[in-house]
């Protein structure tokens, strides 16, 4: 049977960032103590699941405290038969410590997920990061010293105040940082969200400079070794985010802690964005269908560079789909968008900068 992932949201923040639409909020002590107790349970619930990745993410998860994240690991780890594998734990550089990392290497934590955003620190102002440069450079050197090497760092664009010129200097920051895999995502003005609030007064680069922004992105890390394997995330070779690839290959997981979403024994399931319900009871779900059909499949397929396999959806859900699948991208390939190699299905560069228009379309 195929070993699961496992995502544990951890939803406390020192502070609010300004574009955030993720649920966190601060915590005291007792909330922190309370939480962890709560996780305990629902990793006690679901003792019987295998898994070999392991994926802390929030909020931040370093401000829960090194040994709350030290006893939900060991749970996670006791519980879920997990031998050997890939554990990431989200680490923002202003609460990150000798002390944190020096834990998180104990328990056997071997990736790190930390929120740069940008090496420029009047666009990390804006960005409500209160780290300067020289502490992510140190929260970095950290790892290496402890032995965690695989290092993921994010990258924004389009923020404010954001050119060609300063986004290269952060580019530059993070490749030569000793990263192995570096996320780069296009700033989406939420909902809820101070951001949001400012839309009209913030200095935002034009549509077609973010754009540029994206193709430069993936140009530039190409020529520095860095394999683009999805709409966003680039790595070295064989650094691939192994959790993340669970949810664009289909493959089932468990979330844990409110607002996370799972997808188990074919049934998709989630926790509401309720602190105070969660800590009541942490396996209480609210039912969201069936998961894995053919559409669902093909959309997340489709983030992945090399696309969706004809033989695999035809051998999954009919080779209708795929023929019907391909017929809907005629189009596309035709405007260069899109490509059929004979065996796969894909979005080129422009085309991932129109998917979510294009999937509609599609699929």
């Amino acid at each position: 049977m195929m070993k699961k992932g496992i995502y544990i949201h951890i939803p406390f923040c020192q502070t609010k960032c300004p574009y955030c639409d993720f649920y966190s909020m601060r915590g005291t002590e007792e909330k922190k103590d309370l939480y962890l107790e709560a996780l305990i349970k629902e990793i006690l619930f679901h003792k019987n699941i295998s898994a070999d990745t392991i994926y802390l993410g929030g909020g931040t998860p370093s401000v829960f405290g090194n040994e709350r994240l030290k006893k939900v690991i060991e749970a996670a780890k006791k519980n879920f038969s997990f031998n050997d594998g890939e554990i990431t734990v989200e680490v923002n550089p202003s609460s990150c410590d000798e002390d944190l990392i020096k834990v998180l290497s104990s328990v056997g934590v071997n990736r790190i997920s930390m929120g740069l955003q940008s090496a420029v620190d009047e666009e990390r102002k804006f960005l409500g990061r209160h780290s300067d440069r020289e502490k992510i450079k140190n929260s970095i050197e950290l790892c290496h010293k402890y032995g965690i090497e695989n290092i993921s760092l994010d990258v924004m664009l389009g923020v404010p105040e954001q050119t060609l010129e300063t986004l290269c200097k952060t580019l530059d920051f993070a490749i030569n940082s000793g990263a192995k895999h570096i996320s780069a995502y296009i700033l989406k003005i939420e909902e809820n969200t101070l951001f949001y609030r400012r839309r009209d007064t913030l200095p935002l680069p034009d549509e077609d400079t973010v754009c540029d922004m994206y193709e430069f992105v993936c140009d530039y890390l190409e020529n520095n070794g860095f394999n683009q394997y999805e709409i966003s995330n680039f790595s070295k070779q064989d650094f691939e985010s192994k959790h993340n690839l669970k949810y664009w290959n289909s493959e089932e997981y468990l979330g844990l802690g409110p607002a996370a979403h799972s997808f188990l024994d074919g049934k998709r399931f989630y926790h509401e964005r309720n602190f105070e319900e969660y800590l009541k009871n942490p396996t209480a779900y609210i039912p969201d269908g069936d998961g894995g059909d053919f559409e669902e499949f093909a959309m997340l397929k489709l983030r992945l560079t090399k696309g969706v396999s004809g033989k695999e959806i035809s051998e999954k859900f009919g080779e209708e789909n795929f023929q019907k699948l391909l017929k809907n991208s005629v189009k596309f390939i035709s405007m260069k968008l899109m490509n059929f190699d004979g065996e796969n299905l894909y979005f080129t560069r422009q085309g991932f900068l129109l998917s979510n228009t294009i999937l509609s379309e599609i699929i």
